[in-house]
């Protein structure tokens, strides 16, 4: 059964724009694989400051991902989400 989620997220703050992007696009990967999941709207909400330091970084880079996602599906893409060293952190919000 799939379900409509916001997915809000901030990526570890790299040299270069590439790596920011190489990381929005792997979460979008993991979402949609094996068709369990639907990326429906990215937006990024770019470099911000961080309210607390987190892992040494003082600022992230912001990006919310709209997608309708298995609700089986969802406790492997947490555990991919919280291995991953390039995400800081992350979060999961159904709308009403």
């Amino acid at each position: 059964m799939k379900r409509e989620y916001e997915l809000t997220f901030v990526v570890r703050v790299e040299s270069n724009d590439e790596a920011m992007n190489d990381t929005v696009n792997q979460v979008k990967d993991w979402i949609e694989t094996d068709d369990l999941g639907t990326v429906t709207k990215i937006d990024r909400w770019g470099r911000r400051k961080l309210a607390y330091e987190i892992d040494r970084q003082r600022e992230g880079y912001y990006v919310v991902m709209e997608a309708d996602i298995d609700t089986q599906h969802l406790e492997e893409l947490e555990r991919n989400m919280k291995l991953s060293s390039s995400i800081l952190r992350y979060l999961f919000v159904r709308p009403e």
